[in-house]
């Protein structure tokens, strides 16, 4: 899929998600197989860029190209400066949020709750694509409940504004991450636009991501929750996808390389104090279904620093020499995974 000048080496991208894509996540997912990799939504309010979290947030060194950056706001003005702040920190995309769920961003009529309001839909497109000479991106939900679905107005609103992708989360607001994800509306939307559409929600397996993509015929497909401690998972998209055959699931060992490097760079990137308390979270993805690994994450949830931290790390992979109980949780997990409802 093509993003203005950028080509993308495959149709898979890691969805934005707060506290989740920063920049070692990011670069971990293009490394391990994703086309794309989407940042954390950066806040268009100008009073907060000098703080620390915005500019850790707005730090793309050394990360690999094509760089999105999501914004978020609810004022068209705002939302222009911020796309331009962006730009001039290194943005080669500006992805903007109309699909965060959360009731702080609702609360102020940002992410998600814009769907209510389509005028003020329209001039922030507007006002964000005449400021920046750079592609503008747009990820909506399918509507705020089942009783307000209009992602398919939302979504020519967004051709008409010169949007050149749309992302599509199969959800409603109110429905956050519970229920199926609507590939109905998917279809529907990309089947009335003339610009790419990514199709969002449930793609877990290399089997789910091929339904999607056939059966809404999205130009490609986003991923969330399903990386969160298995990055690897696009690696394993692609080889389907272009094979028709499945990569083995990584070992034990390569879960631990990938996991030790992962915390070496977050403590790089934020120090020690925050580094460690954010690793917690991925130490918890990356070891769930391992044996012995919730008096592990339990223990590990006390250490304060860098160096308990990855000790502990260190001696609960090395003392995991059963290969078959990950392997059998591979497989368990995904018979729970269900054909698309049509």
């Amino acid at each position: 899929m093509q993003i203005g000048t950028h080509q993308l080496k495959n149709k898979l991208i890691v969805a934005p998600m707060a506290g989740v894509t920063d920049r070692p996540f990011r670069q971990l997912c293009k490394k391990m197989g994703a086309g794309m990799a989407v940042s954390e939504m950066v806040t268009s309010n100008s009073l907060l860029w000098g703080s620390q979290k915005t500019k850790r947030r707005a730090n793309h060194d050394g990360e690999a190209s094509p760089i999105s950056v999501q914004i978020a706001g609810a004022d068209p003005g705002m939302l222009a400066a911020a796309a331009q702040y962006n730009v001039d920190h290194g943005a080669q995309i500006i992805d903007i949020n109309m699909g965060c769920p959360a009731k702080k961003i609702c609360n102020v009529m940002a992410g998600s709750a814009l769907m209510k309001n389509e005028k003020l839909v329209e001039k922030i497109l507007s006002s964000v694509v005449s400021a920046v000479n750079i592609p503008v991106t747009l990820k909506i939900r399918t509507g705020w409940d089942q009783q307000n679905k209009n992602a398919l107005t939302v979504a020519k609103i967004a051709e008409n504004s010169g949007i050149q992708v749309l992302a599509v989360h199969g959800r409603t607001r109110a429905c956050a991450y519970r229920g199926n994800a609507e590939y109905d509306t998917i279809a529907a939307i990309k089947a009335a636009v003339n610009i790419p559409v990514i199709a969002n929600g449930d793609i877990s397996t290399p089997e789910k991501a091929r339904q999607v993509l056939e059966y809404t015929q999205a130009d490609a497909i986003m991923i969330g929750r399903a990386a969160q401690g298995r990055p690897w998972i696009f690696r394993e998209i692609d080889h389907y996808l272009n094979n028709d055959t499945y990569l083995p699931p990584p070992k034990v060992t390569e879960i631990h390389d990938v996991l030790m490097q992962h915390l070496y760079d977050l403590y790089d990137f934020y120090g020690e104090y925050a580094g460690v308390r954010i690793a917690r979270k991925h130490i918890a993805w990356y070891t769930k279904g391992l044996a012995g690994s919730a008096s592990f994450r339990q223990k590990m949830n006390q250490l304060q620093t860098c160096e308990e931290q990855l000790a502990e790390t260190d001696s609960f992979f090395t003392q995991l020499s059963d290969y078959d109980q990950y392997l059998h949780y591979i497989k368990e997990e995904n018979k729970e995974e269900k054909a698309i409802a049509v």
